[in-house]
């Protein structure tokens, strides 16, 4: 089996996942896992997928043949993540502004961590006037390091941040 990494950007539309999943089934592909999201009036997915070598090149060949899309697919790694690293979920709320996921970004990777999920928004606060940034991030810390010293480097940032921390 060869494992995918597949990225597809596009003009969204009705079935445009159904499309997708239809040829990763019909090409004996097995759908892993995904990310998709509506943004702007764009689709954007990144999927996880496997299939047998012999069936590898078509299924290829067809997901490059989907309209309107732009598709790239890597070859996947075996999964060597240290299983020993803690993994935490933040969650981080406090008024947006340009440059908040560099500068949270920043942070994690300067306290040894990586990032390993990110999921951020901006929304309205109803009677405060300003926008509100939220986000969670998965992150892998080191061994030995502890979570509160990442936590006190993340609201050292701005004293609007506001981290909360959910175990994985």
């Amino acid at each position: 089996m060869k494992q995918l990494v597949i990225t597809i950007l596009g003009q969204d539309r009705p079935g445009l996942v159904e499309d997708i999943s239809s040829t990763v089934l019909n090409h004996h592909g097995n759908w892993l896992s995904s990310n998709l999201s509506h943004l702007a009036g764009h689709f954007a997915g990144i999927l996880e997928v496997t299939v047998p070598e012999e069936h590898l090149q078509e299924l290829q060949d067809s997901l490059h043949a989907l309209p309107k899309l732009e598709v790239r697919i890597e070859t996947g790694n075996d999964d060597t993540t240290d299983n020993s690293t803690a993994k935490l979920n933040f969650v981080i709320t406090g008024n947006d502004r340009p440059g908040i996921v560099q500068e949270l970004a920043s942070v994690i990777r300067h306290k040894g961590a990586n990032i390993t999920h990110l999921n951020s928004k901006q929304q309205s606060a109803p009677n405060w006037g300003v926008p509100i940034f939220s986000a969670v991030a998965t992150v892998s810390l080191p061994a030995g390091m502890n979570k509160d010293e990442v936590v006190a480097a993340l609201e050292a940032i701005t004293a609007d941040l506001i981290v909360d921390i959910e175990d994985v």
